[in-house]
């Protein structure tokens, strides 16, 4: 069984998100920069993970994504098999046809057997548990409230009162009167 990028970058967001989401809904330009992920392929996986219920999206000015359980009720195996990501040692892809027309290779059950290993392993590791291994390493993560952009009201520019006439007319009526 091989984990591709598309499982391990899944993962690292997650975690990412995980750390940072007290301060509000995290956009996926700061994961991406932070990480080192393709902001598109960030956009790609988190739109599985939205889908699977993993994140929740926040639109608009200070908007981004949270979890959409607690970290402690999302593992490793739920953001993998969200992304789409087959976790399958066997050459068939578990269809019990690896010689073809039905017949099962000498070690199909061997590899069926690690499949259900890695299952229940990848089951068994939360994400809460990755977010405190990475405290635990001595990960500080900046607790400041992110500064909310606000839409600033332009000040309202009162009219200049001037003394002067208006008008020709009101010009030689000024005159007359000096």
């Amino acid at each position: 069984m091989r984990l591709t990028t598309k499982g391990r970058f899944a993962v690292t967001a997650m975690i990412d998100l995980a750390l940072r989401q007290t301060n509000g809904p995290v956009t996926l330009a700061a994961i991406s920069q932070r990480q080192h992920i393709s902001l598109s392929y960030l956009e790609q996986l988190f739109g599985k993970l939205r889908r699977h219920e993993l994140v929740e999206s926040t639109r608009g000015p200070g908007g981004g994504y949270s979890l959409g359980r607690k970290a402690k009720d999302i593992t490793v195996a739920d953001i993998i098999v969200s992304v789409d990501e087959p976790i399958d040692a066997t050459q068939c892809g578990g269809k019990e046809n690896c010689l073809g027309e039905g017949q099962r290779c000498m070690t199909h059950e061997l590899w069926a057997s690690l499949n259900a290993k890695m299952v229940d392993f990848l089951d068994s590791v939360s994400l809460q548990s990755l977010v405190d291994d990475q405290h635990a390493k001595g990960v500080v993560i900046d607790t400041k409230p992110l500064v909310k952009r606000t839409i600033s009201t332009p000040s309202v520019v009162k009219p200049i009162r001037v003394n002067a006439p208006n008008s020709v007319f009101a010009l030689g009526a000024s005159a007359l009167s000096k």
